[in-house]
């Protein structure tokens, strides 16, 4: 496929090429919402506006510290103090000009969500690492019809061969997930929320805080161990999950047998 002769920019050919020229123009013509800006939700971000998705909004209200350098793929020391939101655009705006980049330093809670939802995306990642501004969202998006894809806990977690994708209603061995989906219960629903979590049982134990941030809203949080690849593999499928949605791409279970 030639550039000249393509209605297709060349970098994203082999998109095009995967989805479908419909499929990928419904990519292009998609806005999605990213709400975390850690290690799972910056991951994300760059596979989404890598592959072309037409517009991005990014919300967080913390600012980048030395600690989360360590799985954060854009992020250098000289923006150590900085806010997420404004890092991730900064790099996303140089690196894929083609995808409008919206920054939103907020709080995602039930009082933010109306403002933070409008106008509404068509697909929403949930990457927030606290309890109960994930529920939060997650539920102002199953009220408000909008699809969402949830990571559950990224950290503390060594095997990528154990991480699995399912509805929140059929999850099992993630105590995140368990907690999410008994407070979702609490507010009217069972199901509905697609979601990405890991079966390993946790190999090491969450730490005290250290460096983060004492937030205006919330709590001081436990140092959690965790490097760039467990999150990187999350915030990728999250964003494969996404992409395969706006595109509508009509896939098939996988059978070994197809393969004899």
């Amino acid at each position: 496929m030639s550039s000249s002769t393509s209605p297709t920019p060349e970098r994203f050919e082999r998109t095009a090429l995967l989805y479908g020229a419909d499929g990928f123009a419904r990519i292009r013509a998609a806005s999605v919402l990213i709400v975390g800006l850690g290690g799972v939700g910056t991951h994300a971000a760059v596979a989404l506006a890598r592959s072309g998705v037409g517009r991005l909004t990014l919300i967080d209200f913390d600012e980048v510290t030395a600690s989360s350098l360590n799985r954060h793929p854009c992020a250098c020391p000289a923006d150590v103090g900085r806010p997420k939101t404004t890092v991730m655009a900064d790099f996303l705006r140089s690196t894929c000009s083609d995808t409008e980049i919206i920054e939103r330093q907020a709080f995602f809670h039930d009082d933010s969500a109306d403002d933070l939802l409008t106008p509404p995306p068509d697909h929403v990642v949930d990457a927030i690492d606290s309890l109960n501004p994930k529920v939060a969202l997650l539920v102002a998006c199953l009220d408000r019809g909008l699809p969402v894809v949830s990571s559950m806990g990224a950290a503390m977690h060594v095997d990528a061969t154990l991480v699995r994708v399912a509805d929140i209603g059929s999850t099992t061995g993630c105590p995140l997930a368990a907690r999410v989906r008994r407070l979702l219960k609490r507010r009217g629903f069972d199901t509905g929320v697609r979601c990405i979590y890991s079966l390993e049982k946790h190999p090491v134990r969450p730490l005290p805080p250290n460096d983060d941030p004492s937030y205006d809203r919330g709590r001081l949080r436990d140092t959690l161990p965790s490097s760039m690849s467990i999150p990187g593999v999350f915030g990728f499928t999250s964003a494969s999950i996404v992409l395969e949605k706006l595109a509508a791409v009509e896939t098939d279970p996988y059978r070994p047998e197809d393969l004899r």
